[in-house]
């Protein structure tokens, strides 16, 4: 793969918040899942486990719970990374290293879907909603789908904010 490849290949991933409303076929999200879980993760711990919801009741319901995430009652599935932070100090960046592969992995399978993130009162809100047991961290709620948008791939790419051999040293 050339350097332009990988570029693109990655730079495929928007943030997607417009949906057919088709549902996504139960092969590819098995592919968001196994994407997911090739993330790194400190100590291989791990300590992701996901909640795939298909049904459009369900879904309607957890979109709506959230504040960001009611784009979402459009999507074909929404998929809820979470797991039990308690005794591990690098549970957030393993579960966001995969969500992020989840991403890339549905942007490349043409799908869209964004990260809606999690804090202490959304948990709240979700949680009974689906049976999620207290000592469990609700990560976020992505919602995926079919879109009906299609974002220009793009770069954020700031060399102000690249510092060589030492903080403050710019090329």
């Amino acid at each position: 793969m050339t350097e332009k490849e990988v570029l693109e290949f990655i730079m495929r991933r928007r943030s997607v918040r417009k949906f057919t409303g088709e549902p996504v076929p139960k092969e590819k999200l098995e592919v968001l899942l196994k994407a997911a879980m090739a993330a790194p993760s400190a100590r291989n711990r791990q300590p992701w486990e996901f909640l795939v919801l298909t049904e459009r009741e369900k879904i309607r319901e957890v979109c709506t719970a959230h504040p960001y995430a009611k784009f979402g009652v459009d999507a074909g599935a929404v998929i809820i990374p979470l797991g039990k932070p308690a005794g591990n100090f690098y549970f957030f960046q393993d579960m966001a290293a995969a969500v992020e592969n989840l991403l890339l992995a549905a942007a490349n399978l043409g799908l869209g879907a964004t990260w809606c993130g999690m804090d202490e009162k959304r948990q709240d809100a979700i949680h009974p909603l689906l049976g999620v047991p207290q000592d469990y961290w609700i990560f976020a709620v992505i919602p995926v789908g079919v879109p009906a948008e299609h974002p220009e791939p793009r770069t954020q790419y700031d060399p102000a904010k690249v510092h060589w051999q030492r903080f403050g040293q710019h090329l």
